[in-house]
């Protein structure tokens, strides 16, 4: 079940679909096969390789440490540990058909002695290793199954062209073949169709089997060669989340406190004065006294029309009651541009933080169309998709407006990422501007 609103009885043009991580690749089936089938074929003598460097040069630093001959020794083999991982990691992608962070090794600064100790302090090196030692048997595995595959499916399907070749019973007494070995009766036409047809089951098989030794290699390298990049990737998103979170709090206590001060504080001021010269005018002059007495009403008035103003830029009351669509409903009503609204949402309430951003995003969206856009409509669009609550704003206005620091878009963006979302704009000069706001569903 769903909510619809519209504000006008035009239907606002769907947002292009944006997607903030790169999409998994779509490649041909027989593409995949190949190649599977080649990192399977080139990581055996990779593995080789780098088994016996790192066993080696582990054993041999480990032996040597006593004469400190060891720790360049030990230093020189998780840098050569490092290359092979490298190539290891090129591959990667190809065959889990998705993009995989890079990991950020620690860098050599300081004594030609700290220098050389960079390799045995940085975790990843490690790793790396560990990765050469742990990845040989599963690339003999994945050699052994890729060889045998290949070798039977094409050896069957093609007997038929070489049969002929082969020696027989009637030439050499002591041959069998498995026909024979089974007790059935050998002959050429009973050999070719019988290799046929297991040639046949190894082709439908194949595919399948070189797929799944492929993966369950190059899951061993994701876990050892990329998975500390991604938890650093991690970590970094929720440092950049939490610090853009910050300074959007600032920015909004600074507009806070400007607003308060230019509005609401300026009018209690001139209402502490009129009533004070009431006061003196009471008994000298009531009619006097009177009028100043209407003018702070008024004055009272405004007050309070420009903190309920600011408590609904902060946290609207019909957000908390009746929900996003109800609170974009309102805010729409009180926009000075005409705006054309559709919300389409389930029934059940959002997440408080997902709606309190959302609520924002279109606020500060419309209040700069009103202010810098020179527009004559607006159009409000929100949905949900894949997880993602969708926020696009489109106005016909004169365009122009970047999300760069020291811009009035700055503020949106960190709020976005401070609930990891994400803000694109498209705002050619001339128009028109679409904001498009992404925000993750908790």
């Amino acid at each position: 079940m769903s909510t619809e609103i519209l504000m006008t009885p035009e239907t606002l043009r769907p947002p292009p679909a944006t997607t903030a991580l790169p999409a998994p690749r779509r490649r041909g089936f027989l593409r995949q096969v190949a190649i599977d089938t080649g990192y399977a074929l080139a990581s055996f003598p990779l593995a080789i390789v780098a088994f016996v460097v790192v066993v080696t040069g582990l054993s041999v630093g480990a032996g040597l440490l006593v004469i400190w001959v060891g720790v360049a020794v030990l230093a020189l083999t998780l840098v050569a540990a490092r290359g092979l991982a490298t190539a290891e990691r090129a591959w990667l992608p190809s065959v889990l058909r998705r993009e995989l962070p890079r990991p950020a090794y620690r860098r050599a600064e300081g004594s030609p002695l700290r220098r050389l100790l960079t390799p045995l302090r940085d975790a990843q090196s490690w790793l790396d290793a560990l990765h050469a030692l742990i990845r040989f048997p599963f690339a003999i595995l994945a050699f052994v199954v890729t060889v045998t595959f290949w070798s039977v499916a094409l050896g069957g399907l093609t007997y038929g062209a070489w049969d002929w070749t082969l020696p027989d019973a009637s030439t050499t007494p002591d041959n069998e073949d498995l026909l024979e070995l089974l007790g059935q009766e050998s002959t050429a036409g009973r050999r070719i169709l019988f290799y046929a047809l297991i040639g046949l089951a190894f082709a439908l098989v194949l595919p399948f089997a070189v797929r799944g030794v492929a993966v369950l290699q190059a899951q061993l390298g994701r876990a050892l060669l990329t998975s500390r990049a991604a938890a650093q990737e991690q970590i970094d998103r929720a440092t950049q989340g939490r610090d853009a979170a910050v300074a959007a709090e600032a920015v909004a206590l600074r507009r806070l406190e400007r607003d308060i001060h230019d509005g609401p504080q300026q009018h209690l001021v001139r209402l502490g004065m009129d009533l004070a010269r009431a006061q003196r005018q009471l008994d000298r002059d009531p009619a006097a006294a009177r009028s100043t007495l209407g003018e702070a009403a008024g004055l009272a008035r405004e007050a309070l029309e420009e903190l309920r103003a600011l408590s609904r830029g902060i946290a609207p009351p019909v957000l908390a009651d009746r929900g996003l669509a109800a609170a974009l409903a309102a805010l729409a009503a009180r926009s000075p541009v005409p705006v054309e609204l559709a919300v389409d949402l389930p029934a059940e309430r959002l997440a408080p933080v997902t709606e309190n951003t959302a609520y924002f995003v279109v606020s500060e969206a419309l209040a700069n169309v009103a202010k810098h856009s020179g527009a004559q409509l607006c159009r409000v669009g929100v949905s949900r998709d894949d997880g993602t609550l969708r926020v696009v704003v489109e106005d016909d206005g004169t365009g122009g407006a970047v999300a760069a620091p020291g811009h009035g878009l700055a503020g949106l963006t960190d709020r976005l990422r401070a609930a990891d979302g994400a803000l694109t704009v498209d705002s050619p000069r001339g128009g028109p501007t679409r904001l498009t706001a992404e925000v993750p569903l908790a």
